[in-house]
């Protein structure tokens, strides 16, 4: 396909970026640029020789929020019409890993945009927010609520009343992003550990998400369940008994996904 406001890369073997590329303002999200990152997470997900995804912007911004300008012009039942966010929600069906490489802005929208992903490395300059209460509205792609899993009641309502925004460092001990890189590493080290991840089985590392992410929608015990079943599946695969045959013998695993 096609694309005018995202670029996309192989930036190493396994590994598929996609660039939000809306320089003018910032990597703003407008319901195009979303629809474009969908189908292009969609076509990663598809694709066997991708086994891991980064998703990121420039050194200025990862997404400096939504595009003001678009929601300006739309009424409350033209948004309820068109549903622009269900491409968001439809980016949770991926199954690949996806790593979020922040520098610079990452607010409003950008923040749930990243959060949206299953990792999320930041450059020293990242800054993250909420600041929709200052132009009259609220988070409404997920940022009330992914951000209170991720932080806590507290520090949630800290950033989502006043608008403020939170350093990198900050981020990282309150447990929003994984990992504070140096201002000149911040798209290389997400590379690095996409790489890493990509070298893993690919059945495993996708039951592992899948597993990981129903602990926000199950009960313990539902969770626990999920777990084992997912567990014993993996037994059954080719990939496992490789690997453990390769423990035994001491030499490096070779993986076939299946």
């Amino acid at each position: 396909m096609q694309y005018d406001n995202i670029l996309l890369t192989s930036p190493a073997e396994g590994v598929g970026a996609i660039q939000i590329h809306r320089p003018k303002v910032l990597n703003a999200l407008d319901t195009k640029t979303m629809s474009e990152i969908l189908n292009a997470m969609r076509s990663y997900d598809t694709d066997p020789t991708i086994r891991c995804i980064v998703l990121h912007g420039d050194e200025r911004a990862f997404a400096a929020g939504a595009d003001i300008r678009e929601l300006s012009t739309s009424s409350a039942v033209q948004m309820m019409m068109r549903n622009p966010f269900s491409a968001w929600e439809d980016l949770r069906g991926i199954k690949k890993p996806i790593i979020a490489a922040v520098s610079g802005f990452a607010l409003g929208g950008g923040c749930e945009l990243a959060m949206l992903c299953d990792i999320i490395i930041a450059s020293e300059t990242a800054q993250f927010g909420q600041p929709e209460i200052k132009i009259g509205l609220i988070p409404g792609a997920g940022g009330t609520q992914r951000m209170t899993k991720a932080i806590g009641k507290a520090r949630t309502m800290d950033m989502v009343l006043t608008g403020r925004t939170m350093s990198a460092q900050e981020a990282f001990e309150a447990g929003l992003i994984s990992r504070v890189v140096p201002a000149a590493e911040w798209f290389n080290a997400a590379v690095t550990l996409a790489q890493e991840i990509a070298s893993m089985p690919p059945i495993a590392v996708r039951e592992a998400k899948e597993a990981v992410l129903k602990s926000f929608d199950l009960s313990i015990e539902l969770g626990l369940e999920y777990e084992r079943k997912s567990f014993y599946l993996l037994l059954t695969t080719d990939d496992a008994r490789e690997g453990m045959t390769a423990f035994k013998e001491k030499r490096p695993p070779v993986w076939k996904g299946q």
